[in-house]
């Protein structure tokens, strides 16, 4: 399976350990992540417009030290998935995904036109994160709700082939830990291990189709317990079979 995330912060914290949970997993897979820190649908689309290099291309979870330009990226192989997303304080505001989002996505499919569109749900901030403001919210759970509905209406409008529910597995994962652990690093990103794991876990479970239960990846960068591993994978399962219901 060839994956190519067009995103930003987010995306990187989910895709770090996908390629590993999948070779344990024994699904081949390539991973390329498009960065650029805190890049809007806005950004991508005016990116799409230029041709210009912006992008740092992540390879299996790594930084390649490579540019490109986002037609190049999809030009650069024969991608089965793409995902696109809304930056993280833009994703609870209805008015910021379009026309960005629509004229994204058909650009995609002309450049790979095999690929499945899949949308990427980020997730909210932790109730203590000064960003909250900037997202346009007082709390964590407004800030779930409004970036939730925003996605899905978002997936039914481009025809999507599903929406990735990151946001509801970290948000799943904090309300079972806080205050004791949290699954943030900063109070928005993914921390570096049991954060991107439970994220890797989502995406792999979502795509694929397969579970994570048994899965022996335990190659992290910073220690993650063998209990915050199974809590991942179980609450990684429950958000991708219970977010079912709401499929495009």
């Amino acid at each position: 399976m060839k994956i190519l995330a067009i995103g930003n912060s987010y995306s990187s914290d989910a895709t770090r350990y996908l390629y590993g949970i999948a070779r344990a997993g024994g699904v081949k897979m390539k991973v390329v992540n498009l960065y650029i820190g805190g890049c809007s649908l806005y950004r991508h689309y005016r990116n799409m417009l230029s041709a210009d290099k912006a992008y740092s291309l992540e390879l299996n979870g790594v930084s390649s030290g490579f540019y490109v330009s986002l037609s190049e990226a999809l030009l650069s192989d024969e991608w089965d998935v793409v995902t696109l997303q809304q930056c993280s304080h833009e994703s609870t505001l209805a008015d910021s995904y379009e026309p960005y989002l629509s004229r994204l996505a058909a650009f995609v499919r002309e450049y790979a036109p095999k690929a499945k569109l899949y949308i990427h749900q980020t997730w909210a901030y932790e109730n203590e994160c000064a960003r909250l403001a900037k997202a346009h919210v007082e709390t964590s759970e407004e800030m779930l709700r409004r970036l939730s509905e925003n996605y899905l209406s978002a997936a039914e409008r481009i025809d999507a082939a599903g929406i990735i529910p990151s946001g509801d597995a970290m948000y799943r994962y904090h309300m079972e830990v806080w205050p004791e652990a949290s699954v943030y690093r900063d109070t928005f990103h993914a921390n570096l291990g049991v954060g991107r794991y439970l994220l890797g876990c989502v995406w792999f479970t979502a795509l694929c189709g397969t579970s994570v239960d048994g899965n022996t990846f335990r190659d992290f960068d910073v220690a993650v317990t063998e209990e915050e591993v199974l809590r991942a994978q179980r609450i990684a399962e429950l958000a991708v079979d219970e977010f079912g219901e709401f499929e495009v």
